[in-house]
């Protein structure tokens, strides 16, 4: 995300005036509610190539935005044109443990509990921040960037010292584990650079490899995004989720924390305190039921401003069928058969899938039924393989 430039001639001064505009430009991000900030020079970062190697493998599925802006993460001076040093910061979002679910209850990745989709809280703070460092320093141009722009952030937050990337392919810190969001701000100074986190403190641990659901890594380090909960989940939204990974979808509606719920950096991670970020009991966890019985106009009512709102209502409805077709709980069986005629596809397919998975013969004339009018090839695909599972069943 773009913010408001300070405009200006860039000014490298002493070494000393380059310090004591380090730890001032530092301070004041403290002072917003940043968690953690290193600086880090404007370079190519190493990772780049990786990255065009991961392109090239076609691990990143069908986030082509990637591969259309691969040529502008080669520099953030595609970013700004007079960038000398990268402002990397953490924010913290950890709130207190989830409860278990139960019943037809499915999980949302941590990130997004809270009742403000964090693109939102993180703009303000960088904005605050930039509104300071203009008084303090006018000849300095700032961009603040949140996730969007095309800036390898953990390459850069590596660069200025805030940690290692790990074998989940998450920046980890020792204090503060990997529970937090990484921004970015660009300055157009040359300033006193943070020493680069070289070494890597996984050691010979791969329980994060170990407990991903969908086996999503290629090796430690390399996630092949195809095969990942949180793009299955997210990214995904305009396709049905490949038959095979349903499963391992388990009870994820939105996203997935396995990987770094299992990482021993986590356990002793300290507790979010932005207001922002405190859970909505509504949303940890879901009623995958309730969820299936959102209109559009209620979709966007409840969701409009949180992360979740990234899946659309097709989407998260179709997570939360396939949810209950994995949860085994047949108080869903009314409201999967209700959602059978939704206007979406998506949706339909899903539900049809999960009835599938339920395996109830009540259900078959419901399924015969969608068939019978259905239009949509895929859908009459779900349609038909759940009717041959529940008849070759038997209950």
């Amino acid at each position: 995300m773009a913010f408001e430039k300070t405009m200006g001639d860039a000014t490298g001064g002493t070494a000393e005036d380059q310090g004591r505009q380090s730890a001032a430009i530092k301070q004041m991000a403290y002072d917003c509610g940043f968690d953690l900030a290193g600086l880090a020079p404007a370079i190519t970062p190493a990772g780049y190539h990786h990255f065009l190697e991961w392109l090239n493998q076609g691990y990143a599925g069908e986030m082509n935005y990637l591969e259309r802006r691969k040529d502008a993460y080669q520099h953030p001076e595609h970013v700004m044109s007079s960038v000398r040093s990268v402002l990397m910061l953490t924010l913290n979002y950890r709130t207190e443990d989830p409860p278990p679910v139960t019943g037809t209850e499915a999980r949302v990745s941590r990130y997004a509990w809270g009742s403000t989709d964090y693109h939102k809280v993180i703009r303000k703070k960088l904005k605050q921040l930039s509104r300071l460092i203009r008084e303090q320093f006018p000849d300095c141009e700032t961009r603040g960037v949140v996730d969007t722009a095309p800036l390898l952030e953990r390459d850069f937050a590596q660069l200025a010292g805030l940690g290692w990337i790990g074998k989940n392919t998450l920046l980890l810190n020792k204090s503060e584990g990997s529970w937090f969001f990484l921004a970015g701000l660009l300055l157009s100074d040359e300033l006193d650079y943070d020493e680069p986190h070289h070494s890597s403190h996984c050691g010979t641990c791969t329980r994060c490899l170990d407990a991903c659901p969908t086996d999503a890594f290629v090796e430690g380090g390399v996630l092949d995004a195809r095969k990942c909960i949180s793009y299955l989940t997210i990214e995904l939204r305009d396709q049905p989720i490949p038959r095979e990974l349903r499963p391992g979808l388990q009870d994820w509606a939105f996203g997935c924390d396995v990987c770094q719920d299992v990482c021993p950096w986590n356990r002793k991670t300290p507790l979010s305190r932005e207001v922002a970020f405190q859970p909505v009991e509504s949303y940890s966890p879901l009623d995958a039921c309730e969820l299936l019985t959102l209109d559009v106009a209620q979709f966007q009512e409840r969701f409009q401003s949180t992360p979740m709102s990234r899946s659309g209502r097709a989407g998260l409805l179709r997570n939360a069928a396939i949810v209950l077709g994995n949860r085994g709980d047949l108080s869903a069986v009314p409201v999967l058969k209700r959602v059978l005629s939704d206007t979406e596809p998506l949706i339909r397919g899903a539900a049809a899938w999960a009835l599938g998975q339920l395996g109830e013969t009540e259900t078959l004339d419901s399924l015969e039924a969608q068939l019978s009018v259905e239009w949509e090839s895929s859908v009459r695909l779900e349609l038909q393989q759940a009717i041959t599972s529940i008849k070759a069943s038997g209950k």
